[in-house]
């Protein structure tokens, strides 16, 4: 579908809600997209990092199409089926192996928000606004939806964007956490790709495992002997001794992915 793109530069592969003459606002066709999609990249291995943005400078997006609540959701049952999908989306993005970096340029509310929610790192431009004014539309953002800002931004921060709906800058975005970067609006696109290639031409191995550990960790369970174990997997990598001949050598790391 073309309100989804999937455009490839080497390693680094990038997912674009192509909407742009509404703001790249999402469809029901379009969250199935957008997990279909990072469900397939997230099958590759020749894929090292995975950038997401919206079509244009003018947005990611600023979340749902209002226009299609008359007729897909507009009771409960609707609500609860539209509410699939959506889950099922955020489940893939979350679940990817490959390191995600949100390439954010304009609006980003409401279920835009929720995907760069999602995201590893998230990188914005100094206009950027931020939000979830869904209060004024007498919906909630459900436990599915919520979880992902909870545990970037806390409980408390998260409240606190959800009960006021207020829109805020991105100096504001980065002091809540939900930020990773600042830039020039016209340095977005330059300084995601730049992130992107440094992360690209790590050991993309490691990144899975740094990716994996740090969700394990999320979890308050005890982390067990098998688990701690499985840490030092790294050390019979191909990987690890191209890129200890490489350090001893003084020379850049080619890595394999093995």
């Amino acid at each position: 579908m073309n309100e989804i793109l999937i455009e490839r530069d080497r390693d680094i592969a990038t997912v674009i809600l192509n909407r742009p003459d509404k703001l790249n606002a999402m469809t029901r066709p379009m969250w199935r997209g957008l997990g279909e999609a990072f469900e397939a990249l997230s099958a590759e291995d020749d894929i090292r990092c995975i950038i997401v943005r919206g079509a244009g400078t003018r947005a990611f997006s600023p979340g749902n199409d209002i226009a299609e609540f008359a007729t897909e959701r507009s009771n409960k049952a609707q609500g609860i089926d539209y509410g699939r999908d959506m889950y099922r989306t955020a489940a893939q993005i979350a679940a990817c192996r490959h390191p995600v970096v949100a390439q954010i340029h304009g609006i980003c509310v409401g279920g835009g928000l929720e995907i760069a929610a999602l995201a590893d790192l998230r990188i914005c431009g100094e206009s950027s606004r931020f939000g979830a004014p869904i209060k004024n539309l007498g919906l909630v953002m459900a436990y599915a939806e919520m979880a992902p800002l909870v545990q970037l931004v806390g409980r408390s921060i998260a409240l606190e964007i959800l009960l006021e709906g207020r829109i805020f800058d991105a100096q504001e975005a980065r002091d809540k956490g939900l930020v990773t970067r600042i830039v020039a609006d016209d340095q977005v696109a330059a300084e995601t790709l730049a992130t992107a290639r440094r992360i690209a031409d790590g050991a993309p191995l490691v990144a899975r495992w740094h990716k994996q550990f740090a969700r394990r960790l999320g979890n308050p369970a005890p982390i067990s002997d098998i688990e701690n174990d499985a840490c030092f997997d790294c050390f019979d990598t191909e990987d690890f001794r191209i890129g200890y001949a490489a350090f001893l050598a003084k020379q850049p790391p080619t890595f394999t992915g093995h």
